[in-house]
């Protein structure tokens, strides 16, 4: 466990088997989504940036000011709109798991090395309990950033890729440094990927034909992913 972590250990827990996929899944979602203006309706649950609409849903707002994040369920002028319901079911399931991060209404994160950082690991995070196609990020007033989830089927969903694999799985390792294990494993769970244990690895079959095999070293940390075909031929 990261003692420096600013979030609690049911936090980082239930959050980091995510993080891999939220990973690839986020570089997916940026590439889809062109950079540029943008103006969003809550109402009506419409976000456009350059040209191109979303059904979005709310998450919450950093208020840059005090370092505090407010969830979007307790702010008085969205709580009452339907675009809050991804707030809300995060905030359901930080009941059910007892994750404080997820239930409080205001979240102080002034005293954190970087606050700004730990603001997009909460999205980052909530993103991936809730499965979301990626999370957005604007700046909404001089001191304000408001942060919402896409929900539209038009967003594409990431897809196992060998060539990128090992950076992502790196990237997600990174996000927490608490178990690579973990990670790995719900990678291979979100991909619903065959996962076969031994000791101080995981292999899993790729679609294409290839196989990724995953080794940790003596603390646990990802220590190479090779990737090569199924036909047994060597892993470059």
């Amino acid at each position: 466990m990261n003692t420096n972590s600013p979030f609690s250990e049911a936090f980082v827990s239930l959050t980091e088997p995510h993080a891999a996929w939220g990973a690839e899944q986020l570089e997916t979602f940026n590439a889809f989504l062109p950079t540029g203006p943008w103006t969003a309706d809550l109402e009506q649950r419409r976000y456009r940036q350059s040209g191109r609409d979303l059904r979005i849903s709310i998450l919450g707002s950093y208020d840059e000011s005090d370092g505090t994040w407010l969830w979007g369920w307790a702010n008085p002028g969205f709580r009452e709109l339907p675009a809050v319901e991804a707030a809300e079911a995060v905030r359901q399931f930080g009941h059910a798991h007892g994750v404080r991060e997820f239930t409080e209404e205001v979240l102080d994160l002034s005293a954190c090395a970087r606050p700004r950082m730990a603001v997009e690991t909460l999205a980052f995070g909530a993103m991936g309990i809730l499965r979301a196609a990626g999370y957005i990020g604007v700046q909404a007033s001089p001191s304000t950033r408001l942060y919402m989830v896409p929900d539209d089927p038009q967003v594409p969903w990431a897809t196992p890729d060998p060539v990128t694999l090992p950076r992502m799985l790196v990237a997600g390792a990174g996000v927490h440094g608490s178990s690579a294990h973990a990670v790995v494993t719900g990678y291979c769970d979100h991909h619903e990927l065959a996962r076969r244990h031994g000791p101080g690895r995981i292999s899993t079959d790729l679609p294409g034909g290839t196989t990724a095999e995953i080794s940790f070293d003596d603390a646990g940390r990802i220590g190479s992913v090779e990737i090569g075909a199924l036909d047994g031929q060597k892993p470059r």
